[in-house]
């Protein structure tokens, strides 16, 4: 950090760790002055941890950082750089040679490259590197809470912010033990959905729902149809097992549709009428505004 420009402070965040580590970081706190310590009384887990490492940092731009040891620190420089020269807001550190085992490169090179391109229509090479450098108002924008953390740069464009992805080295990891599990992959698919529901659809939910339940409906009413034309051709239809279904296909479309409904109504009871927009400039915002709502244009 010394090779920057400006100040700088360091903040280490403990998710409730139950060895010494929380005594090794007070000791380097009381002989470093840019060193500040926060400890939760139990584990959280990395939402909630860079969320308070974002909300305690105090300078204007914010760099994250795992404590396994595989990202270089010397990657700062040239990421910052980056940010500065190219006018973006975030970058995000892309491992191009991976010194992880093959089960974590390969669910990520799936989850990069089809998963998100598909729902999204964007593709990150490394969504989920730890080494990200943001500026200070993106970071503690950012809305983090549950597996969040995994889908930071897509979050953050969908924000309306500009991404970058910086070449950085990895190493292997010497000391600990990752807490990846295969079984992961299983809460990494929820996650993703929870995401694309809130992007796209957190203020029309009806859109939604509404599409799965009408193609649910528009089956079953094929289907009964179909089974109409038979009955008036003289065909008995009363045990078919294909009647139940119909009928089945559309209570459960008609169900969902109207879940989509409440949904919309429990959106619009809640929204706030004075809406804070994304503005990138604004001059006078607060006079304009006024203007605008007094004389009802």
């Amino acid at each position: 950090m010394g090779s920057l420009n400006g100040d700088h402070e360091m903040l280490f965040v403990d998710d409730g760790s139950t060895d010494d580590t929380l005594e090794k970081l007070k000791r380097l706190a009381h002989t470093h002055r840019q060193i500040r310590v926060f400890s939760f009384r139990r584990k959280l887990g990395k939402s909630p941890a860079l969320e308070c490492g974002f909300r305690m940092a105090a300078g204007d731009y914010v760099l994250t950082l795992d404590a396994d040891l595989q990202d270089d620190p010397r990657d700062v420089q040239p990421m910052y750089e980056y940010l500065t020269k190219e006018h973006v807001d975030m970058v995000s550190g892309w491992r191009r040679e991976r010194r992880d085992s093959i089960l974590k490169v390969i669910s990520s090179k799936i989850f990069n490259a089809i998963v998100v391109r598909m729902l999204f229509g964007v593709s990150f090479k490394d969504m989920n590197s730890g080494l990200k450098l943001y500026r200070a108002d993106v970071a503690r924008e950012l809305p983090l809470y549950g597996g969040m953390h995994r889908f930071i740069p897509l979050i953050v464009r969908e924000m309306g912010y500009r991404v970058a992805e910086v070449p950085v080295r990895h190493h292997q990891r010497k000391y600990g033990v990752s807490k990846y599990r295969a079984t992961k992959i299983l809460t990494e698919v929820p996650d993703l959905l929870t995401v694309f529901f809130l992007i796209k659809y957190t203020t029309r939910p009806l859109h939604f729902f509404g599409r799965i339940g009408s193609l649910l409906f528009a089956m079953g009413f094929a289907v009964l149809m179909y089974l109409t034309v038979l009955w008036f051709r003289g065909i008995p239809i009363g045990t078919r097992p294909l009647l139940s279904f119909g009928v089945l296909l559309i209570l459960v479309g008609g169900q969902i549709v109207f879940t989509g409904l409440l949904a919309d109504l429990i959106v619009n009871m809640n929204q706030n009428r004075k809406q804070e927009f994304p503005l990138k400039y604004a001059s006078d915002a607060e006079a304009s505004w006024e203007t605008t709502e007094k004389s009802q244009v």
